[in-house]
């Protein structure tokens, strides 16, 4: 039986949903933006409820300039959440419909900008850039697993993911491994070309393992996503050879052989515990890809994925010095003949297919 405009336009009616819009925005140590407010004891994102007649693209700049005081246009996607009427608390009388929540990416921002930021007085009572890491002790849990979704998503690479409660409908691999919820290594560093000095211990030789198309090797912890590059400390066999120490710690912990290093750099480490130290960096490309398997030293099997080298710093802080150590990993990348990586998804690694 054909119905009335008047009746299906009621029946549409009975089945709407909140809207509303969200920004993340990170300073450039990949640290998250947060909003302490006056009207929730919980922090929160930069956004609000999407005004009528408005989209949320223009909901999200309107609600940054209202309260942050910061003009901008938001374009670009990470996320969609239906936030279902069990998914989020509020007092019954509200009789909370559930609400598409738009999350949008609003860019890193470097210290000027962030010192222009206009708090909006009464409604906003501070900001502060925090570690992903931070976010469940910070916010509700949805609105905590909204936001690890949406940078996970701005890390990958890929458009606006769809979630259900601030869960992927279908998950990355960096929502399997739970990537961002463990706080990411710090190393505030200066970064130097070239050997390491006489009379400098190393204590310490990673290397970018690259694959042939440009991508490296990152190896993840399962549970909760801490990232590290293939390598470890030098042991005696390694006769004081960083390159022994890579090729060696490439075996045991990421199971795959590798061309014969070529030394990048080093960062000097003034308050290890032993004493003033060097930290290698070394590049090398992929040549054999076994079964991955425990590492020996650790007994951890780590998850193996391929990365561009931009997405690898995001896995970590590594301070100002991480663009001088991206600049000649691509310089190295150069040398070996290899193509500047695509950013897409992290990829899982699990054979020769990477060489190829």
């Amino acid at each position: 039986m054909a119905m009335t405009d008047e009746a299906y336009g009621a029946l549409r009616a009975s089945a709407a949903l909140w809207a509303g819009t969200s920004v993340l925005i990170t300073n450039q140590r990949g640290q998250i933006l947060l909003q302490r407010v006056s009207y929730r004891p919980t922090c929160l994102l930069p956004g609000g409820a999407v005004d009528t007649g408005e989209s949320p693209a223009q909901g999200a700049a309107r609600e940054l300039e209202e309260e942050l005081g910061v003009r901008a246009s938001v374009t670009r996607g990470l996320a969609v959440d239906w936030v279902s009427p069990a998914g989020r608390t509020t007092p019954p009388a509200m009789k909370f419909p559930g609400e598409l929540l738009h999350v949008f990416d609003g860019g890193v921002w470097d210290e000027d900008h962030i010192a222009s930021i206009r708090p909006a007085p009464g409604e906003i009572e501070d900001i502060e850039f925090v570690e992903p890491a931070d976010l469940p002790g910070l916010m509700s849990p949805g609105d905590a697993r909204r936001a690890l979704c949406a940078l996970r998503a701005r890390t990958n690479g890929t458009g606006a993911v769809l979630l259900e409660d601030g869960k992927p409908l279908v998950p990355t691999l960096l929502d399997r491994v739970n990537a961002f919820t463990r706080h990411r290594a710090t190393h505030h560093w200066p970064w130097h070309e070239g050997p390491v000095p006489a009379g400098i211990p190393v204590r310490q030789c990673w290397g970018w393992l690259f694959a042939a198309d440009g991508r490296v090797l990152v190896l993840l912890d399962p549970a909760n996503g801490a990232a590290c590059l293939p390598g470890g400390t030098p042991e005696p066999q390694d006769q004081g050879d960083p390159a022994a120490t890579l090729i060696r710690e490439a075996a045991e912990e990421a199971a795959v052989r590798i061309s014969v290093p070529g030394l990048l750099g080093y960062l000097p480490d003034e308050h290890h515990s032993g004493g003033s130290c060097a930290r290698v960096r070394m590049a090398a490309t992929l040549t054999n890809v076994g079964p991955s398997r425990p590492d020996p030293a650790t007994g951890q099997t780590y998850v193996r994925a391929l990365a561009t080298p931009e997405q690898v710093i995001e896995l970590f802080d590594w301070g100002s010095s991480a663009a001088d150590q991206l600049t000649a990993v691509h310089r190295a990348r150069a040398r070996l003949g290899l193509p500047r990586a695509i950013r897409r998804p992290l990829t899982l690694v699990t054979g020769d297919e990477v060489l190829r």
